[in-house]
This record gives structure tokens, C-alpha cells and sequence, in this order.
């Protein structure tokens, strides 16, 4: 698979501020920025009232001061600053429309290119790390709208209407001086800032790095207390928040040196200009009011030039900040349909796996020529050691990946060339490892297809034998579940998971282990459960109790990634092969009241991939 070419900010971002598909959004930009003209034309006109007023009571004999001319200069200064502001509020509230918009589809598309990335990417992600990724580039992304639109735009508008009122009025020196102490200003800060950007990644870095170990920590909450690593943890996340530490105070300090070099730059440009100033009063070339005037523009340009600085700071940072949001964006997805891929036809719901082959990494094939069938409405077995690829099984079904040799097909249509949507509407599971979300078991439920009816998530609940728990909870279907279900038992978490299989009706229902990690008594009310949802399914159960599968049609006996054995349950024990050993194994650990045995002697340890 190429690799995707790296996407730019502003490539990703522009489009979204400028939609061709969003006239009225089109509309407010023009808006916006014909609001943010007005605004700087009438905060330039501030000065020269000011100006006017300071002349006018200037006059030397006090009875010839005009004091209605005065009073209308005065007026006429309040009006100009009042109206530069509400021009600049109403422009920011026409954009602020544009903006909101453009960060929430830019945070949905990033959104939905993580669920549509492979579960390769998934299982090597650390959810703590990249939900803060996705919250600092959501920042980010704000920082840089509002710094750029409302700040940096406008400061560049009023500098270029300062520098030539000043050279038109007076003297090309002074617009020159104006002109050189910006350039030396934006120099010296875009130097620095581009100096101190190391210290932020680093802090991004480092930051990013304590919240992932926090949140592993805490999300393995039992597991820390079961070992007594309290203090483990605690030394591992503080030495990831030292490294921060020290990259934020190396930050902090370079933000000082950087703060100094701009008023430095300031004030040489206000004495070179208030001087020149001050010669052309001595000179009767200006006015009082002229030097006031003067003054004015320079405090009110050097002003947002100052904040200019800052602006620039955390435009810098923002982007920073984006750099690794956007990047997921960069992340090809492994498993793509191809286009036009027609929705999968379904009349019987018969899978056929041949001469399947596949591996998560090349240098360890996982299956190996696997080729089996079921048949409609029959429920086929795949049982053996951990690590010979059963649960692979699933998941090249599910098409969380495209196998690498062989095909899958479904009535006879391969998967790969079906959209993946169809495809797994047409599947249920229930996984050995029932993740819930932290809501209610009603909501949970009807996860399995979200516009069901209350009616129907109660049949489901009953059909997986989990009304008896509703009934005795005194919030019923609107309890909490917890953070992965961690409220509810084993058993209750898989009868949940039943149930929602239920409620997606499918036509192919994949048991993947679901029962492996249950008691004797709550695996044979599971079971019965299990039964009722595979009620005319065509079913393929993955198995690590044996116990479970004796009534399969067939069983699949897997071995290094091949089959080694295959038949119906009788059949397999009379061979005394494989599977006889691992029967006789389970029920001699049974009989002892010890854990069962599924491992093969002397078996290799495999990737957690590769059940």
C-alpha cells in the first residue's frame, strides 16, 4: 500500500473556511472582513480627532477657544473608538459561525478516519496519548482562527493604513522608522520563536507521554492493587511529568528573554520617531496636537504589534499542537473498498473460507491454507491450542483485515469485493471479552441496532436470559454498567453482549470464546443463551472449552495454523488424535477442579494477535 502524502494544515483547513458547498458561510467571511476594514478605518480616524482637539485648545488666548468645535472633536473621538470596537465585536461575531463550523468538521473527519483506520493501528494505539492529540489539536485548531482572523490580519490592515497616513502627513522618515522597527520586530520574534519551538514539542511530547501512563494506570486500576505497585506507578508517571517540568521552565524562560527583545525594539522605535517629532515642533513644521497625534498612532499600532508577538507565539504553538491531529489524518487505511463495492446479497448466509492464508507479521504466517465450510442454518467448531489463529478467524471474517492469500466468501461472493458496512451488518459476535460502554443497559443493548424499539430490546433480553438481572435491579434497563461493564459480572457483561447480537438480527453469528472465561454453572446458562441466538443462524463458534462445541456439526481442529483434524465430536475421539488428547486433558482438569488445559506441550508462545 503507498503511503498517503502528507497533508498541510492550511490544505486541510482553507477549504473548510471558504466552503463551496455552504454559500451562507461564503457570506459571512465577506462579512467579516468588510467589518474588519470598517473597523481599522475608523480606529486610524481616532488619532486625527485627537489631534484636532489638542489643536484647537492650544490656541494661545483661552476667550478665542471654540469650545463647540472642541466639544464635537471630543464627540467625535469618543464616537470613532466606540464604533472601531463594535465593528471589530460584530466582525468577530459574523466569523465566529465560520470558524466553529470548520473545527467541528475537521474534528469529525479526523474522528471517523480513527474508525475507519485498520484494528492493526487500534491495538498498537495508547488511547490516553491520542485522545490528548485529538484535545490539543481541537485547541490548536481555535488558537490559530482566532489569532489569525482577529488578530494578525487586523494588525497587518492597521499598519499599512498607519505607515502611510504618517508618510503623507508628515515625513517619509517617519514611516521609514515605522516601517524598519516592524520588520526588526517580526524578525526578532520569528527567530526566537522558531528557536524556542523545540522546548514546546518536547513538552507536548512529555505531556502526552504522563497522561498515556496516568490513564493506563488508572484504567488497570485492579491490577495495580493486586500487585501492591501503587508507588510503581506514582514513580513512573512523575518521572514523565519531571521531563515536562523541566521542558515547560525552559520554555517559560526563553518566553522572558523573548518578551525583553520586543519592548527593547519597541522603545528604540518610539524615541526615534517622538524625536524626529520633537524637531519638527522646534522647527514650527508641527503642531502639539501633531506630536500627540503622532504618538497616538505609534501606541495605538504598537499596541496589537506587541500582541502581535504573542499572537505568533501561539499561532507557532497551535500548529505544533495540530501537527500530530493532522498527521492521523496521514495514516493510510489497510483494509479499503474498492470503489463502487455493491452491499453484500444475503439469501442463505452460507461462509466458505479457502485456502485461507494470513499473517500480522510476514515473517510469522499465523494460518496456513485453512479451508472449511458452513453450511446454512449449520454451526461449525474451530477449537485448538492458543495461538493456532481461531480468533484470526473472526477477524479476517469481520474484515478488520483482507487476508494474504486464499479468500473468504459469503453465498459465494467474495468479501473483499463487497462494502465493508454490508458486510458486517450481516454478522453478530459475542467475544469472549464484552467491552460495554460507560452508559445504561438499555443503551448498551441497543448498540446492536440503535432504532430499535423498547418492545424489542426486551424480547432481546429475555431471549439472552438477562430480564431475572433487570428485574432485580432498581433502576432496571437505565442502571450504569460502568466503565467497560466493570459494574456487571461475567456472566451478566456476555449475556448483555447476547443480547445485543440478538437485536442485530443477523443471518452469521461468531462466538468467539464466549464462555472461555466463565464458571462451570454460569458457562451452562451462558450456553443455553448461546443456543437461542443461533437459532437458525449459520453459526461459527471459536471454542476453548471443548464442552461447549460437542453438539457442532463439525469441528475444526486447528494446529500451527492448519487444520489437523476435522469431524463431529464422536467422530474426533475416536480418531485419538489431537483433539482426544485435549478432551481428556479438560476433563481430567475439571474433575480436579483445576483451570483447563488448552495449551499443546512445549507450545511456542505466539503474539496476543494470534488467539
Amino acid at each position: 500500500m503507498m503511503p498517503r502524502q502528507k497533508t498541510s494544515f492550511f490544505a486541510i483547513l482553507l477549504p473548510r473556511l471558504w466552503p463551496a458547498s455552504r454559500p451562507e458561510l461564503r457570506l459571512r467571511v465577506g462579512i467579516a472582513l468588510a467589518f474588519l476594514l470598517a473597523a481599522k478605518l475608523v480606529n486610524v480616524a481616532v488619532p486625527y480627532f485627537f489631534k484636532r482637539a489638542i489643536d484647537l485648545l492650544g490656541i494661545a488666548n483661552p476667550a478665542e477657544i471654540a469650545v463647540g468645535a472642541v466639544l464635537a472633536m471630543v464627540l467625535a473621538y469618543g464616537l470613532a473608538r466606540v464604533g472601531a470596537q463594535a465593528f471589530g465585536e460584530l466582525r468577530d461575531a459574523v466569523f465566529a459561525k465560520v470558524a466553529q463550523a470548520a473545527i467541528r468538521d475537521l474534528a469529525i473527519d479526523v474522528f471517523r478516519h480513527l474508525h475507519a483506520l485498520s484494528l492493526r493501528f487500534h491495538l498498537e494505539r495508547q488511547t490516553g496519548g491520542l485522545s490528548r492529540v485529538i484535545e490539543r489539536g481541537t485547541k490548536g485548531i481555535e488558537f490559530v482562527l482566532r489569532f489569525m482572523t482577529f488578530n494578525i490580519l487586523p494588525t497587518l490592515v492597521e499598519i499599512a493604513l498607519v505607515g502611510g497616513i504618517l508618510w503623507w502627513l508628515y515625513d517619509w522618515r517617519f514611516a521609514a522608522i515605522t516601517v524598519a522597527t516592524i520588520a526588526g520586530y517580526i524578525a526578532f520574534t520569528l527567530a526566537i520563536t522558531e528557536w524556542r519551538t523545540k522546548y514546546r514539542r518536547q513538552m507536548n511530547d512529555e505531556d502526552q507521554r504522563a497522561n498515556t501512563r496516568a490513564v493506563d494506570s488508572l484504567l488497570n486500576y485492579e491490577t495495580v492493587k493486586y500487585f501492591t505497585n501503587e508507588a510503581h506507578e506514582a514513580r513512573r508517571y512523575d518521572e514523565a511529568m519531571e521531563r515536562y517540568e523541566t521542558a515547560a521552565v525552559k520554555s517559560q524562560t526563553t518566553l522572558a528573554l523573548l518578551n525583553m527583545g520586543q519592548g527593547v525594539i519597541i522603545a528604540i522605535g518610539l524615541i526615534g520617531v517622538m524625536a524626529l517629532a520633537a524637531l519638527g515642533v522646534r522647527n514650527g513644521e508641527m503642531t502639539i496636537g501633531d506630536v500627540v497625534m503622532v504618538n497616538t498612532y505609534l501606541i495605538q499600532l504598537y499596541l496589537p504589534l506587541n500582541f502581535l508577538g504573542f499572537a505568533y507565539r501561539e499561532i507557532r504553538q497551535g500548529l505544533i499542537d495540530m501537527e500530530q491531529m493532522v498527521r492521523l489524518l496521514d495514516v493510510p487505511q489497510e483494509v479499503i473498498d474498492t470503489p463502487g463495492a455493491p452491499d453484500l446479497a444475503l439469501p442463505a448466509g452460507e461462509v466458505v473460507f479457502e485456502d485461507v492464508r494470513f499473517a500480522y507479521d510476514p515473517r510469522r504466517p499465523i494460518l496456513q491454507g485453512v479451508s472449511f465450510r458452513v453450511a446454512p442454518g449449520r454451526k461449525v467448531a474451530v477449537v485448538g491450542a492458543s495461538g493456532a489463529g481461531k480468533s484470526t478467524l473472526s477477524r479476517l471474517l469481520y474484515r478488520f483485515y483482507d487476508v494474504t492469500g486464499g479468500r473468504i466468501l459469503i453465498d459465494g461472493q467474495d468479501i473483499r469485493a463487497v462494502n465493508q458496512l454490508s458486510l458486517r451488518r450481516a454478522i453478530g459476535i459475542v467475544p469472549q471479552d464484552t467491552v460495554l460502554f460507560n452508559d445504561t443497559i438499555a443503551y448498551n443493548i441497543r448498540y446492536g441496532r440503535v432504532d430499535a424499539g423498547d418492545d424489542e430490546i426486551d424480547q432481546a433480553a429475555r431471549l439472552a436470559q438477562l430480564d431475572g438481572l433487570i428485574a432485580r435491579l432498581p433502576d432496571g434497563y437505565r442502571t450504569m454498567v460502568g466503565e467497560r461493564g466493570l459494574k456487571l459480572s461475567g456472566g451478566e457483561k456476555q449475556r448483555v453482549a447476547i443480547a445485543r447480537a440478538l437485536l442485530k438480527q443477523p443471518k452469521i453469528m461468531v462466538f468467539d470464546e464466549a464462555t472461555s472465561a466463565l464458571d462451570t454453572h454460569t458457562e451452562r446458562e451462558i450456553q443455553d443463551a448461546l443456543g437461542r441466538a443461533a437459532e437458525g443462524c449459520t453459526t461459527l463458534v471459536i471454542a476453548h472449552r471443548l464442552s461447549t462445541v460437542v453438539d457442532a456439526d463439525e469441528i475444526i481442529v486447528l494446529d500451527g495454523g492448519r487444520i489437523a483434524e476435522r469431524g463431529g465430536h464422536h467422530a474426533l475421539l475416536a480418531q485419538d488424535g489431537l483433539y482426544a488428547a485435549l478432551w481428556r486433558k479438560q476433563q481430567e482438569a475439571q474433575e480436579a477442579g483445576a483451570p483447563l488445559v488448552s495449551e499443546r506441550p512445549n507450545a511456542k508462545p505466539l503474539p496476543v494477535t494470534a488467539k
